[in-house]
């Protein structure tokens, strides 16, 4: 760890001592560690193992936490501390356990997060998922938006490594000059959490006791749907329950996996060669 981050975790703590940490994650150049205090606080800190001077996720997820949390302050993790280097927030206690009702509870917070409105997509700052920058400069244009600044920007990230087959590449090309032809030109404009599959929403004991790893901005409300159906982490009663409140589309089908393609290709990038297998099965569904 980093002298200056450990330095600024020691003056966090004051006079408390720790009596246990571990590492609960290393990806990206980041590490996520868990902090027990003598006091029996549990803390998260998140920071670079090397610190990362092209985009700072750390200060993103910061600020996407401000935001949220000045709206929702008791489903996210409440912020401890902050500075460029470290983010210092409460540990949610959590252990997957979800009961029967739990497609509505999540439906009802999802609605909450997706029924805040803009007048354009986007935001005023950057987000991260995975570490990675999502571009957020605002735009009236949500094709042009979601074409400019998440399909073709992973896709052309990807491709400065020569990962995919030509034949898969080609695919994507050709959608993405047609966008216009599968998605909705000016859908509905929500806040979207940025990052949300099953591994940032928990449960505790059948409750929904927090989401955690924001990268905020606003944008179509059925991209973050798709996620959680990709996912399989929501059904048909989830849908309906949504669509009482929130309208999905009647077309949703027809160009959901393009949505979904976009998180695969994050994954390919981020993660894993073999979600091109992912990806050529979600475009054998467009062609």
């Amino acid at each position: 760890m980093d002298s200056v981050v450990e330095n600024e975790i020691t003056e966090f703590i004051s006079n408390k001592i720790i009596t246990g940490r571990k590492i609960i994650s290393k990806a990206f150049n980041m590490r996520c560690e868990k902090i027990i205090l003598n006091n029996n606080q549990i803390i998260i800190a998140k920071y670079y193992k090397k610190q990362n001077t092209s985009f700072n996720s750390i200060v993103s997820e910061t600020n996407s936490l401000i935001y949220l949390l000045k709206r929702f302050p008791t489903l996210f993790p409440s912020i401890k501390y902050y500075s460029k280097n470290l983010l210092i927030i409460d540990f949610i206690e959590h252990n997957n356990i979800k009961n029967v009702n739990y497609q509505k509870i999540l439906a009802n917070e999802i609605l909450k997060i997706h029924s805040i409105k803009n007048d354009k997509y986007g935001f005023d700052f950057d987000a991260q998922i995975g570490g990675l920058k999502q571009p957020n400069q605002y735009d009236s244009n949500w094709i042009n938006f979601f074409r400019n600044k998440r399909l073709n920007m992973i896709f052309e990230k990807i491709n400065e490594s020569n990962y995919m087959p030509k034949h898969i590449n080609k695919k994507i090309e050709i959608l993405l000059k047609n966008l216009e032809d599968y998605l909705p030109k000016n859908p509905r404009i929500s806040l979207l959490h940025g990052d949300l599959w099953s591994g940032n929403i928990l449960f505790h004991n059948g409750n929904l006791v927090g989401l955690i790893d924001p990268g905020i901005y606003f944008g179509h409300n059925e991209l973050e749907i798709a996620y959680l159906t990709w996912f399989k982490f929501i059904n048909k009663k989830f849908l309906n329950i949504y669509s009482e409140v929130i309208n999905i589309d009647k077309n949703f089908s027809r160009y959901e996996p393009i949505y979904q393609l976009y998180f695969s290709l994050l994954n390919i990038y981020l993660w894993d060669k073999k979600y091109i297998n992912d990806t050529e099965s979600l475009l054998n569904k467009l062609f």
